[in-house]
């Protein structure tokens, strides 16, 4: 039986709204099938769905509905006015990220005020939304970017290339391969993965299920790679440098007390997101250690 645009929308929006999935999904979905923004959508809400089409719409539809995220159905995710490509091999990105984007932009500006280049890395870069932002951006950033899984690696330089970022990639476990090379930066960005092995049973199915659990989970309280980051930036601090992390809800005082017992020459500081909670920890100023 034939289906129109709105009875198609009509149907997914019920059949995920019984499976607790979010109805909005569901009209995304359809535009990607029809190419379409959301007011093509609507201009055409009375129009007949082609049959081969419906049916392909249904497959995914019923995707949705086992838990699996729109954006690996679609294949992309938006981020700071631009789309990067997604898989299951990198974590989808947040729109509380854009704030650690935003915050460092920022902050730059006053920590650097007379600099015309600087070397920043993104540690744990995923899909590389961070590094491919930053880089295009801020042009006086020249950008490096770790992380160890060699299947993310490939979706960063895939998604950097896409959007003509310069970006110096290398495979390892957070600052390691730098402090192996005996690079510095002026700016060290990270949003690593925050996520207390306690809280696995109570994540929605389709980040338990279907996201990378190396970017997910960080030790009994979720702060194991705030840890091992602050001991390497020892290692990879500039005197002067901006350090910018972004947290968990409700472990931003903690991270922000780690860093400043290990820098106390530093300015240490806990940023909300829209939402008012604690997401993002800056450290800048002075990192040379006390003797």
């Amino acid at each position: 039986m034939s289906q129109t645009i709105h009875e198609a929308l009509r149907w997914a929006s019920s059949f995920l709204e019984e499976r607790d999935v979010e109805t909005m999904a569901g009209e995304w979905l359809l535009r990607h099938h029809l190419g379409v923004d959301r007011a093509g959508l609507f201009a055409r809400f009375h129009d007949v769905l082609p049959d081969d089409l419906f049916h392909a719409y249904q497959q995914d539809v019923h995707m949705l509905g086992k838990g699996h995220p729109v954006q690996h159905l679609i294949g992309y995710e938006e981020f700071y006015g631009r789309s990067f490509q997604v898989s299951g091999d990198v974590l989808i990105p947040r729109p509380e990220t854009e704030e650690l984007i935003i915050a460092v932009l920022e902050r730059r500006k006053a920590v650097f005020p007379d600099v015309t280049t600087l070397d920043a890395v993104d540690v744990g870069t995923g899909s590389g939304i961070i590094a491919t932002t930053l880089t295009l951006e801020d042009s006086s950033l020249k950008l490096s970017a770790s992380d160890i899984s060699e299947k993310a690696l490939a979706m960063a330089k895939k998604n950097s290339s896409t959007h003509g970022a310069e970006i110096s990639f290398y495979k390892g476990d957070l600052l390691e391969p730098f402090i192996q090379a005996g690079q510095t930066f002026d700016i060290i960005v990270s949003n690593p993965p925050y996520i207390p092995e306690s809280d696995r049973p109570t994540l929605a199915v389709h980040v338990r299920e279907h996201e990378p659990e190396l970017a997910l989970f960080a030790g009994t309280d979720g702060l194991d790679c705030y840890r091992k980051l602050t001991q390497q930036l020892k290692k990879v601090a500039k005197p002067q440098a901006l350090v910018a992390f972004e947290v968990g809800a409700g472990q931003g005082e903690a991270v922000r007390q780690m860093l400043q017992a290990a820098f106390p020459r530093t300015t240490t500081e806990v940023r909300f997101d829209i939402n008012k909670k604690d997401r993002i920890v800056l450290a800048y100023g002075d990192f040379v250690e006390e003797l």
